[in-house]
């Protein structure tokens, strides 16, 4: 019955999904708070549906942390469930998303016509200057830019290094990160049909000041928070079991 009735959960996302894309799209001419209402709304509409089909529910704790609309969010990436959540939980955020998403017909478009920032992961240098330069727009348009710094999701009781670009875009802005951990891997894994019920806890850090520091030192300073409280918040953590890293999330590269 689990099994059937994620899939049928399954089904809806895919189906509110294209739903909300089409409306998006029709909504392109009018203004962009608009267009965020719609993705809050499909937000709210599917974590519902995940509560009522597959018993996942899900707290948030540090809400007080949301004092500034021009931080860059660093989310832990383990799952679908924070690629809806965020739009519930800061619904005027900027997500930074792969390129191959922009090409899925419907999807991309309304991505797009959103105004999220879209980088080729493998194009080292150039994906990097790409966060700093857009990721700077939206910041001094006072909409909160979100990164997932492991630029993958990982399973429950993994990490890998931390992508510098985030870092740089906050110690060139100046904007504070603000980190958040969660255990949606345990409940709602990353890959396959199958969710298992349970309540996901969001944990939102306080402010980390970037100004005139070393990128490194601000993503050691970040990566530590968030895995510290993994630890503490998913049984599966295992600090320091770490996934293999690209040499292009270390290296820092010059200003266009």
């Amino acid at each position: 019955m689990n099994v059937i009735r994620s899939q049928l959960f399954t089904l809806f996302l895919f189906l509110s999904t294209l739903v909300a894309g089409i409306l998006i799209i029709a909504s392109a001419t009018f203004s962009k708070t608009r267009r965020f209402r719609v993705a809050y709304w499909w937000a709210r509409a599917n974590l519902c549906m995940v509560r009522w089909m597959c018993g996942i529910d899900f707290t948030v704790e540090g809400l007080e942390n949301l004092t500034r609309k021009d931080a860059i969010i660093y989310w832990k990436h383990q799952s679908t469930f924070e690629t809806i959540a965020l739009f519930t939980i800061t619904p005027d955020a900027v997500p930074i998303l792969k390129r191959e998403l922009m090409w899925l017909p419907v999807v991309g478009w309304s991505l797009s016509v959103m105004g999220f920032i879209p980088i080729d992961r493998g194009s080292g240098r150039t994906a990097v200057n790409q966060v700093v330069k857009f990721g700077t727009r939206s910041l001094e348009q006072g909409r909160p830019v979100v990164i997932f710094p492991e630029g993958t999701r990982v399973r429950p009781g993994k990490t890998r290094r931390y992508g510098i670009s985030g870092a740089l875009l906050a110690s060139r802005s100046g904007r504070p990160i603000l980190p958040v951990a969660h255990n949606a891997g345990d409940f709602w894994p990353r890959r396959g049909v199958r969710k298992h019920p349970g309540t996901i806890r969001v944990v939102i850090g306080s402010l980390i000041e970037t100004a005139d520091r070393d990128p490194s030192a601000i993503n050691q300073e970040v990566q530590a928070w968030i895995e510290g409280t993994m630890q503490r918040i998913s049984p599966a953590y295992e600090q320091g079991d770490a996934d293999p890293v690209s040499e292009d999330t270390l290296t820092t590269p010059k200003p266009q």
